[in-house]
């Protein structure tokens, strides 16, 4: 019989490799990886068509699916929305996806990377929850979902248009919580008011959450000394309420260990502690390129755009390990198709002048701009 689902879910898209070559995946270190999360208690893994190559789905077959029973795990695949074939290869690569997993049904299956552009412009034009609905009434999913990069109006659109959904997947973690870019409470409250359950990725930002800048080090271990940085980003998402679990990307054995340890007996988080991850957030905002007082005086401009949104997004970028693969190089795209797009090259001296002179905004913008479009991972809308 299935155990009960703990909230700390197996992220399958970093995991140990044994070269450069994202395929060339460490199978014996991941198989030890798979059955201590197993043995602590933990059952949901989470892979992709595209993950580490394609090959993500095929190492999950080896190292759980033929090693432990089927009623033992929950699995979960994504259908690669933003690769989007003609109609009639979804049947094909939904096949696909559950030959190379090596089993009969997912128990969530996700559309990948949902946003404005690509539900009305592929999704629609597809069908593709129609054919969610079909495989679910044939017993090939258990589970209707879907992963989403945008904002939360046009997410309660597609949940407005679409009951039939039983989960959403969004970045979640306590720096994301009010950014104006990834809008993690806005989409979080949309889709708790629709009853909808919550998946959370990015808990820990792509590893950024996991080290503390230098000023914000105190703040935490005066809490509690012995616990790691993304233990607390891990347990903030996990305290919020319909988080059916919280994914984390692990990548060595030891991560296993530290993630598992503290969410086998999971507590949530206390008000000193939420108090507590206020004070970090504004410790990385120390770091950020552009520093600005006074955010919102940029958004009141001739073009009626939102930019600090911009800005911060591109500051945000620059405090991960890697900028070129973080959550916000999802957003700019579908963002921009809002808006005239004089405002790129817009002349904000009026701007500049209302934050004090703070940074020049025209070309901070300009900069962020190119940036965030140049390598957005929505090539779809070049």
């Amino acid at each position: 019989m299935m155990r009960e689902i703990k909230k700390l879910g197996f992220g399958l898209m970093r995991l140990p490799q044994k070269s450069a070559n994202g395929a060339d995946i460490d199978m014996e270190q991941f198989k030890k990886m798979v059955d201590l999360f197993l043995e602590r208690g933990f059952t949901y893994f989470d892979t992709s068509y595209v993950y580490h190559n394609g090959a993500s789905e095929t190492a999950i077959r080896e190292a759980l699916v033929k090693r432990h029973p089927r009623d033992s795990f929950l699995l979960v695949s994504k259908f690669p929305t933003f690769r989007m074939p003609a109609e009639d290869r979804v049947e094909e690569i939904f096949n696909e996806q559950l030959e190379k997993c090596g089993v009969e049904y997912f128990d969530y299956y996700l559309l990948h990377n949902l946003n404005r552009y690509l539900y009305s412009a592929e999704v629609k034009a597809c069908h593709l929850f129609d054919h969610m609905k079909k495989w679910k009434e044939q017993g090939k999913i258990r589970h209707i979902a879907f992963s989403y990069h945008d904002d939360a109006e046009h997410l309660d659109r597609i949940l407005t248009e679409h009951p039939e959904v039983d989960a959403v997947q969004i970045v979640l973690n306590y720096y994301d919580w009010e950014e104006p870019f990834i809008q993690s409470k806005k989409c979080y409250e949309v889709i708790r008011k629709h009853g909808k359950q919550v998946i959370v990725m990015e808990p820990v930002k792509g590893g950024t959450l996991a080290k503390l800048p230098s000023g914000a080090e105190h703040i935490l271990k005066d809490i509690d000394k012995d616990a790691s940085p993304a233990s607390f980003a891990i347990r903030f998402s996990a305290s919020r309420e319909g988080v059916l679990v919280v994914l984390s990307g692990m990548s060595d054995l030891s991560q296993v260990e530290d993630n598992t340890g503290y969410m086998r007996d999971f507590k949530p988080m206390s008000e000193a502690e939420e108090r507590a991850l206020k004070e970090v957030k504004s410790e990385y905002q120390k770091t950020w390129k552009y520093q600005c007082a006074h955010w919102e005086a940029l958004d009141d401009n001739a073009y009626g755009v939102p930019i600090s949104g911009i800005i911060r997004a591109y500051n945000s970028m620059f405090i991960q390990p890697d900028p070129f693969f973080s959550a916000e190089l999802n957003y700019y795209k579908s963002f921009r198709s809002a808006y005239d797009l004089a405002f790129e090259t817009g002349d904000y001296s009026k701007e500049t002048a209302k934050i004090g002179g703070a940074f020049d905004v025209t070309s901070a913008l300009k900069e962020a701009v190119k940036t965030q479009f140049e390598n957005s991972f929505q090539d779809y809308m070049d």
